[in-house]
């Protein structure tokens, strides 16, 4: 094989894992297969992917027409773009360059939400746009009042004030990323019907039967990255619609960045980014070892009581002028003939419409009753402490015995397979007579409960798990004796094993790179994302494992065999046990030599208890991550990252753990105390490992569920922590595991999870000894 992709590396040479790992990716996509890469935080990853993708969509003798890149994280998103600048800034001198722009959602690319007008922000967008979009499509349609143009120049006229604005003043342009609009700074109406003059536009400059990108009013091919800014300046100052432009160039640029929902979530691929799912696309899974948790959530399903009670007002409002037309005239006579057309021309009857909402109307007072059972059952007395209610789940049936649940076993004996069946039809059409009927910007309820009651009908009883969750929330509305005052209740639909999901995905694809810190095992990963059975079918699947290539002599790593952190050593969180004190020495020992230290603990109630304790014994300042949002999370590792050394406390279920660039000066020591298990009490767990039991524990050779489903990804978060420490050839630091899961080869030992060459650097060591291990690692530095 040659080495063309040199040109399209961005530096001057590669690591050697680098270049292996490029050719490795290159010859599987050519066999239509995917290279499966763990590679040590540092190995860079993106560029080696990049690099192999770019290299195989600009050979002409390649079938490849474009690289779609995945992550789940919004720091990889970043890199990825910077590695496509850092190629284009390298690529030879007669060479174009990569073109490639981010994926992002319409709140961030809409002119109306980004400046806050005309009523759209980042929680009406998508209604106000649906909204709008419909009625400026009825507006220019085939027996339509107008032309896509008209409007066009109604909406111009009104913003140089040639149409009298009604204040006798002139109407300035609505302005975003920079750059002035042609338009006002709201929607414009024709008549009496409020439209979207960008998205007019963009209408206005589509080819009746030509590719969509013959609409894009700027040459995008040689502008290399287009970043959303600049998405937007040119689209808007252009009077178009910057995220119609966004889909039209999707299956033409050559690099595309997203999120995992791109390509895994149903809706977004049926609604806007399934062209690039095809053989001519090569995929690049980034941060892969997410890929199975992640795509659980996208393909799992559910809906609110809200929605329910939503529906059933929809459905009530659909029936109504049918079921009492006897006007003979008027509104009331409009709306019975509209109602009456629409259901003509589908195979939805009135009487489906009504069993339809007796279904839904009788499934919440059932709901109801299976909430109130539950409180009563396990919260004797709660109607009298509302307020002291915690998120719950109520499992409908036993989670280690999959059979059918009470709630369908209860539809079944009142209802049968009809409505089940046809709900999801009768929901779609409930949506289109009511956009027919009201004008309100608001998604409706019905097509979203008729495509659950679908699922949940269809979805096996092993695979799936069916549960109520409960929220906590408080409405003063609801009745004080009701648990909707303090609950929102969800009918959820898991999907306990996503591996076929995955599979039928990636199987879209011509080929590509699925790559993670943290893969390892690699036949559990392989057996979980589906990848064995793509294998099965002749698509080839190629492993690498690759190590730290840094200097060896600039870190030091440590197993520390204490006491195994769980429930039963340490006992609740405030105990003084010994487990704890053995703890708070080892953590105290590397946090109090200097340097900024992150401290990774199994959840947060234990990273809020190690923080106080370090506070008693640390002089340097001890910083405490809680469960927050983005802006708290970046306030914080700002703080962490200036003036001098600090030691910052946060669960290795967060998202300080993983994802986050430590480079250069920002990290010196990182210590994972325990093997960080999701609670395996919850019933939505326990399903997980019988299902996973079940799918993968075979004849007894295989691994059991709870270790394929819990413990597997939880020393990949382990591993995650540790590696933020070591990310160049430069950096110094230590790695610390505290418990004796990772020092020990015993029967409930985690070192299996972890690849040979971190296995050979994580010696154990006794808790008495750490102290001795570190001092001499800061004499070789001194």
């Amino acid at each position: 094989m040659g080495e063309t992709w040199r040109d399209v590396f961005g530096h001057e040479e590669p690591y050697p894992d680098q270049a292996d790992g490029i050719e490795t990716a290159i010859e599987a996509a050519d066999k239509g297969g995917f290279a499966v890469i763990e590679g040590a935080c540092g190995t860079g990853k993106t560029m080696l992917a990049l690099t192999a993708g770019i290299d195989r969509v600009r050979d002409p003798d390649s079938p490849f027409e474009r690289v779609a890149v995945l992550t789940s994280v919004k720091q990889q998103l970043r890199q990825f773009e910077a590695d496509v600048r850092t190629i284009n800034d390298a690529l030879p001198a007669d060479w174009r360059p990569v073109s490639a722009l981010t994926l992002v959602g319409k709140a961030d690319v809409c002119p109306y939400s980004r400046e806050r007008v005309a009523g759209v922000d980042d929680s009406t967008v998508y209604d106000r746009c649906e909204g709008l979009r419909e009625r400026t499509r009825n507006l220019t349609g085939s027996d339509g009042q107008t032309t896509a143009a008209a409007l066009v120049d109604d909406a111009r006229r009104a913003q140089t004030g040639v149409l009298d604005t009604g204040s006798g003043s002139t109407a300035t342009a609505l302005e975003t990323a920079g750059e002035p609009t042609p338009y006002p700074p709201d929607t414009a109406e024709y008549g009496d019907t409020e439209y979207c003059p960008f998205y007019a536009r963009f209408l206005d400059d589509l080819p009746e039967d030509g590719d969509p990108v013959e609409a894009v009013p700027f040459d995008f091919a040689d502008r290399g990255l287009l970043d959303t800014d600049d998405l937007v300046a040119l689209s808007a100052g252009h009077g178009t619609c910057p995220h119609s432009i966004l889909g039209a160039l999707l299956p033409h640029v050559e690099v595309t960045i997203g999120n995992y929902y791109h390509a895994f979530d149903p809706r977004t691929v049926g609604s806007f980014t399934g062209a690039l799912l095809d053989e001519s696309t090569f995929v690049i899974c980034d941060e892969a070892h997410m890929l199975e948790p992640r795509v659980r959530d996208l393909v799992s399903d559910g809906v609110g009581d809200a929605t329910l009670r939503d529906a059933e007002a929809e459905l009530t409002r659909v029936i109504q002028p049918v079921e009492f037309d006897d006007s003979g005239s008027g509104a009331a006579q409009r709306d019975a003939d509209l109602v009456r057309g629409e259901l003509e021309e589908t195979d939805v009857s009135l009487a489906e419409l009504k069993a339809t909402r007796s279904f839904v109307r009788d499934l919440r007072e059932e709901l109801d009753r299976q909430v109130s059972a539950h409180l009563d059952r396990e919260r004797p007395g709660w109607r009298a402490s509302m307020r002291d209610l915690d998120d719950d789940e109520i499992p409908l049936r036993d989670p280690e015995r999959p059979g059918p649940d009470a709630l369908t076993e209860w539809a079944d004996g009142a209802y049968g397979d009809d409505v089940w069946v046809r709900a999801e039809a009768v929901g779609a059409v409930v949506a289109r007579v009511l956009n027919e009927l009201e004008e309100a910007d608001r998604e409706r309820a019905a097509p979203t409960v008729g495509r659950v009651l679908g699922a949940w009908y269809r979805a096996d009883h092993t695979r799936f798990f069916r549960s109520v969750d409960l929220s906590r929330t408080w409405n003063e509305a609801e009745p004080g004796d009701s648990w909707r005052r303090a609950y929102n209740a969800r009918l959820s639909l898991h999907n306990c094993v996503p591996g076929d999901a995955i599979a039928d995905r990636l199987d879209d694809f011509g080929g590509g790179v699925l790559m993670s810190a943290t893969l390892e095992p690699l036949d559990v990963f392989r057996t979980v994302t589906g990848l064995d059975r793509l294998a099965d079918d002749g698509r080839p699947v190629v492993e690498r494992t690759y190590g730290l290539d840094f200097p060896r002599e600039n870190r030091e790593s440590f197993a520390v065999d204490a006491p195994a952190y769980t429930y039963e050593n340490r006992g609740t969180v405030g105990d003084d046990t010994e487990t704890r004190r053995v703890y708070v020495d080892a953590v105290a020992e590397v946090a109090g030599r200097g340097g900024n230290v992150l401290v990774g603990m199994p959840n947060y109630a234990e990273a809020e208890w190690m923080a106080g304790r370090l506070d008693d014994r640390l002089d340097s300042p001890v910083l405490l991550d809680e469960s927050s949002d983005d802006g708290a999370t970046e306030d914080l590792k700002a703080d962490f990252f200036a003036g001098e050394g600090k030691t910052l406390v946060t669960s290795l279920r967060g998202t300080l753990t993983e994802g986050v660039d430590y480079r250069g000066d920002r990290l010196h020591a990182a210590v994972v105390c325990g093997v960080p298990l999701v609670d395996t009490t919850r019933p939505r767990t326990r399903a997980v490992v019988t299902a996973y039991d079940r799918a993968f524990g075979g004849d007894g050779d295989g691994r059991d569920g709870f270790e394929t489903a819990l413990t597997v990804p939880a020393v990949r978060k382990a591993r995650q922590a540790v590696g933020r420490v070591i990310r160049g050839p430069e950096e110094r630091g230590v790695r610390v595991f505290v418990d004796e899961r990772y020092a020990r080869d015993r029967w409930n030992g985690v070192r299996d999870y972890m690849p040979a060459w971190e296995q050979a650097e994580f010696q154990p060591v006794s808790p008495d000894m750490l102290s001795l291990g570190l001092d001499r690692f800061e004499a070789t530095r001194e």
